[in-house]
């Protein structure tokens, strides 16, 4: 039984991101241009296309745990709808990390990066999301500033990159730094899968032997201004800022 199972992940999984695949050519193609056509201020059009995007990250979660691909469970997620003015955190061990938060956040920047940009699939929608691209440090901090005066979230993974099970996770000090430097506290989110589900060293066929579970917990915010008057020097307060960070996420790594 545990090996039909596991056959049967393995097909739904694959028509899953099948339908992921086309879920994304019709928000590009047919969705997003009407909403082009009916919303003329483009802040107002990036929301919205935030929204569609919500929508169709719900719909997909849904059906990964109605094939059976999946199982999940958001903690907290009531709170999470009530962010505003923040950078929201989260490690990131799969590939539908990103899905599954953006599935309870109607409004909802996020950092991309720049391969996204060139991806054919994905390029209209994060440009039309008014998704804001991981590259030069000044703009960066700039438009994030301005996305929270408007009182949006800003959604980071301060790894970069998904981790590596066994491997004692690193954090990038972007997402300290922004929030360093723009003076706006963090969300902390926590995920953990069990088993091991979509890292970056399997493909998507390599399913485990019994279904995966996300456990996703919306965690204590982490306020930045103690930090920032610990010390004159943003660098210094940005590096102690990821180090709570890191053993926020990681509680592992500091047994």
């Amino acid at each position: 039984m545990n090996q039909l199972g596991q056959w049967w992940r393995v097909i739904a999984t694959g028509f899953c991101f099948a339908v992921f695949g086309l879920g994304g050519l019709f928000l590009s193609f047919v969705v997003i241009p009407m909403i082009r056509l009916i919303t003329h201020d483009q802040t107002e059009r990036e929301y919205r296309v935030q929204g569609a995007i919500q929508r169709a990250f719900h719909l997909f979660c849904r059906l990964m745990k109605f094939t059976g691909a999946i199982d999940y469970q958001i903690v907290g997620a009531e709170i999470l709808k009530q962010d505003r003015n923040c950078l929201i955190v989260a490690n990131h061990p799969s590939l539908i990390d990103y899905v599954l938060i953006a599935s309870q956040l109607e409004r909802c920047d996020c950092l991309v990066k720049s391969a996204i940009w060139a991806n054919p699939f994905m390029k209209h929608i994060v440009k039309a999301a008014g998704y804001i691209p991981n590259e030069t440090p000044d703009d960066l901090l700039s438009t994030c500033e301005q996305r929270f005066d408007q009182g949006n979230v800003l959604l980071v993974f301060p790894e970069g990159t998904r981790t590596t099970p066994g491997v004692v996770s690193k954090l990038q000090r972007g997402a300290a730094q922004i929030a360093v430097r723009t003076q706006r506290d963090m969300r902390v989110i926590h995920i953990r899968v069990s088993p091991s589900f979509l890292t970056k060293e399997t493909k998507w066929y390599q399913v485990p032997k019994t279904k995966p579970f996300f456990h996703v917990e919306v965690k204590d915010k982490v306020e930045v201004m103690p930090f920032i008057a610990q010390t004159t020097s943003p660098t210094i307060a940005a590096r102690r800022l990821q180090q709570h960070l890191a053993d926020t996420l990681f509680p592992e790594n500091t047994e």
